[in-house]
């Protein structure tokens, strides 16, 4: 596991790399607004899907601290998004990765950030899982999304259930599943509920990247 400053759209971003020799594929973390590369639901789902022994993950800062305090940027998906390409772009060149498929794994508004960024650079993202996402965010993009996209809400998380399931709706026919985690609410928090994000987290990767 590497810390490491990762250069982006002008800025040096605080990012956490963890990339196996033979992976078969890394999942890139968008977390959402109001949190950072150390989410705790993020790091345990990226701690979960590494021990396949076969994905790489990084997580990174979409913003800087002087950037986050400014509470718009949260909710500025253009700029999240160019963050995140520069990330797919910048993994992409790294010796020996080039070859390695790419998953994006977004969070509340890094939900929205990794569809645009699929739409961006669908020749680098093979795959898409949103966890509590808000893909009405991107709602321009979603049309477009070109590969496969899981979108994993909590039962209880009334509000966003719906407006993924109306995002599922805007998205290319067979490209949207929608899983539903029974009783979770929007931070997944109940016992178990984190866990099955995992699962189904690591399960649609292997599936997507592995093919």
């Amino acid at each position: 596991m590497t810390e490491m400053l990762l250069r982006a759209d002008g800025v040096d971003l605080p990012a956490t790399l963890d990339v196996p020799e033979d992976a078969t594929g890394v999942i890139v973390f968008a977390h959402g607004s109001g949190s950072s590369r150390l989410s705790p639901r993020n790091v345990a789902v990226a701690d979960y899907i590494r021990q396949t022994g076969r994905f790489g993950t990084l997580l990174f800062d979409l913003l800087t601290p002087r950037e986050d305090s400014v509470y718009e940027n949260r909710f500025d998906i253009d700029l999240l998004t160019r963050r995140l390409v520069e990330a797919c772009r910048w993994l992409h060149g790294r010796q020996g990765q080039s070859a390695v498929p790419l998953g994006l794994f977004g969070a509340s508004t890094g939900a929205a950030a990794a569809l645009k960024a699929a739409v961006a650079v669908p020749d680098l993202v093979a795959a898409v899982v949103s966890r509590g996402g808000r893909p009405d965010l991107a709602a321009g993009a979603l049309p477009l999304v070109p590969v496969p996209t899981l979108l994993i809400v909590g039962g209880a998380d009334y509000q966003v259930l719906e407006l993924n399931r109306r995002a599922m709706a805007m998205m290319p026919a067979g490209t949207g599943r929608l899983e539903i985690v029974p009783g979770a609410t929007h931070l997944f928090e109940e016992p178990g509920a984190l866990e099955q994000v995992a699962r189904l987290t690591r399960d649609f990767f292997t599936e997507m990247l592995e093919a």
